[in-house]
């Protein structure tokens, strides 16, 4: 899918095997690959440490960087290799560029060859799961690069220039620091605040209010929600913050760490009789069920419905359907009711388009080093406003205008940092579990009225039950 791929959101080719209908290579592989595998591969020599090269690259050496060709595309990453070659003269023409959206099928051999690239965007459908790469030793520990001066501001470390949440992200257990995610997601319930204006209506702060909205709307012939009903993993988007601001994070937390009876959390319950409720009184856009993420992107952009819970890539990814004065805007999930733990402006709001650099690249250190250029402020200006996207410097928007989705997700962000921000880690613990069972099999089916939302918990719980136990799955925990 030509996305913006936070964690591999649009996992099509991966679904599309759970069902039979094709086969993917695996990073099983890995398993057999040997840890030492990187003599097949002599790392460069490191250069001398200045001011100018804190990581003490090699100046002269060859960088291989391949990038994920989705909704954000690539040309923010050749932007930044031209201003690695700009403070690295020897390397110009030596930087090589490749991308694709097969991540999976094209680098799973490299890395069991020992020959991996020297940074990675892994994301989208062929995402490469995390946890394996992490429990096989495949990849390097980021902390040189986070401990590393900034570009902009040497007095600060990388580390510090880093939206919260960020650099824990990116560890798995202990210390040690194995995902960059650059850019930065606000997810939510998006809607077009036109559409709510020449209507009259305000977005609703309380379910009750969103339940009379979608009825008002009923009758002008408009749906209250759409999203995408193949791939209903996009709900959680706005379900889970949904069940947080009902229970507490502690509930997401409860998920995450696979307890058991998780699921059957009375906040859990709560959330899905109230999803279950738009469906079972006819607000969800008629043949939601059988639509991909890009046809109901494009059904809400045309407006025929009011909301779709999505991350703040839809902006960009929409960019060609969203008529000019759709004024496309990102609300929080509206308040249950006055015995909500959170307040409204509770939201998700999380690191993506996660960077890796492998334990057995030539040149790792290069690798990193193009991240701290991309961290600095110029190429992160540049990804802004080429993607409409936020990036993980937390900073960066300062003199340029923002498209309106991006400004409003943007403004949301800074009501609820920080203490109205959870960021759950199913979808990046647990890929499979999150996606293909919970979201396919649970919530899609729950969504689509064939299942209730009794059978749905008791699904989601059976599915988090089976990961738990099994041993073949590395398990982590909130700290």
């Amino acid at each position: 899918m030509g996305f913006t791929s936070d964690f591999g959101r649009r996992d099509l080719v991966k679904r599309a095997a759970a069902l039979g209908l094709i086969s993917v290579p695996t990073m099983a592989a890995l398993s057999s690959c040997a840890t030492g595998d990187g003599d097949k591969t002599k790392q460069v020599d490191k250069g001398t440490k200045s001011a100018k090269n804190p990581l003490a690259i090699n100046e002269s050496a060859s960088l291989d960087v391949v990038i994920f060709d989705g909704g954000f595309g690539d040309q923010y990453a050749k932007d930044a290799q031209a201003e690695y070659m700009k403070a690295f003269p020897k390397t110009e023409g030596k930087v090589k560029h490749a991308a694709t959206q097969k991540i999976q099928s094209k680098l799973a051999p490299r890395f069991n060859g020992g020959t991996p690239p020297d940074l990675i965007d892994n994301s989208g459908a062929e995402q490469m799961d995390f946890g394996t790469l992490v429990s096989k030793k495949q990849l390097t520990d980021l902390r040189d690069l986070l401990d590393a001066p900034s570009l902009d501001d040497p007095s600060k470390k990388v580390r510090d220039t880093l939206r919260p949440g960020v650099v824990e992200m990116g560890q798995f257990e202990g210390e040690e620091v194995w995902v960059l995610y650059y850019a930065y997601t606000i997810y939510g319930v998006w809607y077009s605040k036109s559409l709510l204006a020449k209507h009259d209506w305000q977005y609703p702060q309380t379910w009750d209010d969103m339940l009379t909205l979608c009825a008002d709307a009923k009758k002008q012939g408009i749906a209250g929600w759409t999203y995408p009903g193949k791939y209903p993993y996009y709900l959680p988007f706005s379900l889970y913050p949904f069940i947080a601001k009902i229970g507490g994070p502690e509930t997401l937390d409860a998920i995450d760490n696979l307890e058991p009876n998780a699921w059957k959390n009375d906040a859990v319950k709560a959330a899905f009789e109230a999803y279950d409720e738009l469906q079972r009184k006819g607000y969800i856009l008629k043949g939601t069920p059988g639509l991909d993420h890009i046809q109901s992107q494009v059904a809400w952009n045309e407006g025929k419905a009011l909301f779709i819970p999505n991350g703040s890539w839809v902006e960009n990814e929409t960019k060609k359907t969203t008529p000019k004065n759709f004024d496309m805007a990102v609300g929080a999930p509206s308040s249950l009711d006055s015995s909500d733990k959170m307040p409204f402006g509770t939201i998700w709001a999380s690191g993506g388009e996660p960077f890796i650099v492998p334990k057995n690249a030539k040149n790792p250190r290069g690798g990193m080093e193009l991240l701290r250029v991309m961290l600095g402020k110029k190429s992160t200006q540049n990804f802004i406003q080429q993607v409409s996207s936020l990036s993980s410097l937390n900073g960066g928007t300062e003199g340029i205008e923002l498209a309106p989705g991006l400004a409003s997700a943007q403004e949301l962000w800074q009501k609820a940092n920080p203490d109205k921000i959870v960021n759950p880690r199913l979808q990046d613990w647990y890929v499979t579990l999150q996606k293909e069972k919970i979201g396919v099999a649970a919530l899609g089916e729950m969504m689509a009225g064939r299942m209730s939302p009794k059978e749905c918990m008791a699904k989601c719980q059976k599915f988090a039950d089976e990961t738990a136990k099994d041993s073949a799955v590395t398990k982590y925990r909130h700290k």
